[in-house]
């Protein structure tokens, strides 16, 4: 299970949780849309941020930690500036321009990185942590990082959008890893 963060803040405990990592056929679902939300939300929405801090990361999407709803959270700073923190809940593409490729990793796959090509600017609807309906246009890193994770909820991950052939060269890596014991998956 997860650990007490010793950030917990208000008396509210909140737990970094298990990071699912490839292959792991979790990553590989469709996310629910959130109906309506609630406490159990909001504590999982804790505990995502506290665990994309510890990763530490830019952005979790809630089927990395086995929860399919269509959450995610993103910090470009990794905390350095609380107030970048985004929490999206059932977001969606909107709109998009451009494309830049550029180097791309993933907390669901540690240590194998490749260059991925999306959209360069991207405007997104979703709703608050406090249900708030909001639009963002996006643009750099933070564009690349909403993809990503959106990317999530849909059960698809950053190696699905390479070549067959760069695609199947990880897997064949991380397969080798497995079995060397160099690359601890859940």
């Amino acid at each position: 299970m997860g650990k007490v963060s010793p950030a917990a803040e208000n008396g509210v405990d909140k737990m970094v949780l298990p990071i699912l990592q490839y292959p792991d056929e979790r990553l590989r679902k469709l996310s629910q849309p959130v109906d309506r939300l609630d406490d159990g939300e909001g504590a999982l929405i804790d505990d995502m941020i506290e665990t994309m801090y510890a990763a530490p990361g830019v952005g979790l999407a809630a089927p990395q930690v086995g929860v399919l709803k269509r959450i995610l959270v993103i910090d470009t700073t990794v905390g350095k500036k609380p107030e970048s923190l985004l929490v999206m809940v059932n977001p969606e593409i909107l709109s998009t321009e451009g494309e830049k490729t550029e180097e791309e990793g993933c907390l669901s796959i540690p240590d194998f990185t490749a260059e991925v090509t999306r959209a360069e600017t991207v405007e997104v609807g979703f709703e608050s942590r406090d249900g708030e309906q909001m639009t963002l246009r996006a643009d750099g890193l933070l564009s690349k990082a909403i993809q990503h994770e959106m990317d999530h909820l849909n059960g698809l991950l950053f190696i699905d959008r390479l070549s067959p052939l760069k695609r199947d060269l990880i897997k064949r890596k991380i397969k080798k890893a497995i079995r060397q014991g160099v690359y601890q998956h859940q």
